[in-house]
């Protein structure tokens, strides 16, 4: 009976871990994401901790930090990401950011800008472990082996 009881629990907190992964753009707090898991606030956090290792709060931060990343990383500006993610205020976004990436947002686009850029001309050296790259051929154009001699 205790180990139904231990699965029922955790599923309960898994549920509430996929809300947040739903819904991490929309304007969520503790409040919401305790209903759905049918807990008090305090006991919620602390089975949802001893679980993921921290807080429903700085997991929602974390989901949150990292669909940003990518959004800068497909050119959004540093607005549209913040907004896009549920941020209200791009200083906190750009705090944020800052304190989990080690980066300002605006500073990761344009380094992603620049790999983009890189990766257009030269995309094999972004191979890893490329046969070309690896032996010079990716610079010497004309002592490429043709495809008979392989």
């Amino acid at each position: 009976m205790e180990q139904f009881q231990k699965i029922y629990l955790y599923k309960r907190i898994v549920q509430a871990k996929l809300y947040i992964d739903n819904h991490y753009a929309e304007n969520i707090d503790l409040e919401n994401i305790a209903d759905q898991a049918h807990f008090s606030k305090f006991h919620f956090i602390r089975l949802f901790k001893s679980i993921y290792g921290r807080t429903p709060n700085n997991y929602l931060i974390k989901i949150r930090i990292d669909q940003a990343r990518l959004l800068l990383e497909k050119g959004n500006t540093v607005m549209e990401s913040c907004l896009s993610v549920g941020f209200d205020s791009p200083t906190t976004f750009a705090g944020m950011f800052r304190k989990i990436t080690g980066h300002s947002p605006s500073a990761f686009r344009k380094q992603q800008e620049e790999k983009r850029n890189a990766i257009q001309r030269n995309p094999l050296q972004f191979v890893p472990n490329c046969f070309a790259e690896t032996y010079g051929w990716a610079n010497r154009h004309d002592e490429l082996p043709s495809l008979n001699a392989v």
